[in-house]
């Protein structure tokens, strides 16, 4: 598969996450117009969840932006979106729950949570430059006909493979803090069934968002491992 294949993988995957993030979004519309009946805020909802769990040392704050919601195990703070943090619907519900998922699992130590916390530096610094790395080291071999190219691709394919490894890690991460917030919702009878299911649904469409992103970049991986070794006889 030359670069034209390469595009064309890379538009597939464009397409589909395109598609998804836009079905999140319209999910979200769509959840947002749910009124919650207990008429509690993201905030509210947020705050006791944390309670119920026993988590004390765990701040909920409001951050700028729509879909910024995140857990931040540094400072210990729950950061949910303006909308999320002020609204009192389905689709606040269910972002404010989980979101305490992860402070959840943070507590609990949950082994998942804790391995991708230790590839979050390495990741950070080495996931931008994996692909130049490894183009770089083709171009060099090419031109140069020695070693050093090869070698030079190959630990870009090791950036490469860890920023792969990080997102199919994250995937348990987020579908588990979703499965711990629809059952403390469920449980505590904090929203109705109906509510229930429209957290359920847009929760759903959430976690498909980091799937397709991990398909992305294993094949990615794929495709710049078959131009780095498929070239060797």
């Amino acid at each position: 598969m030359g670069m034209t294949g390469y595009y064309i993988l890379l538009g597939g995957i464009a397409l589909v996450s395109w598609w998804v993030s836009s079905r999140l979004k319209s999910k979200f519309r769509h959840y947002s117009k749910v009124h919650l009946q207990n008429g509690m805020s993201g905030a509210e909802i947020a705050e006791k969840m944390l309670a119920d769990n026993g988590i004390r040392d765990v701040k909920v704050i409001s951050t700028p932006g729509m879909l910024t919601d995140h857990y931040n195990p540094k400072n210990k703070t729950v950061n949910l979106s303006e909308g999320v943090y002020n609204q009192r619907n389905a689709a606040a519900a269910a972002v404010a729950a989980h979101e305490c998922g992860h402070a959840v699992q943070h507590a609990k130590s949950y082994e998942w949570l804790n391995l991708r916390s230790k590839l979050v530096p390495v990741v950070s610094i080495t996931s931008g430059m994996s692909t130049w790395v490894v183009f770089g080291g083709l171009v060099l071999g090419d031109g140069a006909g020695v070693g050093m190219g090869y070698w030079i691709a190959v630990a870009g394919l090791v950036m490469m493979g860890l920023a792969t490894l990080f997102s199919f890690i994250t995937l348990p991460v987020e579908y588990d803090a979703s499965n711990r917030a629809l059952v403390w919702l469920k449980q505590t009878g904090t929203v109705t069934p109906q509510e229930y299911s429209g957290a359920q649904d847009a929760l759903k469409w959430a976690a498909r968002t980091y799937l397709v992103a991990a398909i992305g970049a294993l094949a990615n991986l794929v495709y710049w491992g078959l131009q780095v070794f498929g070239g060797r006889d």
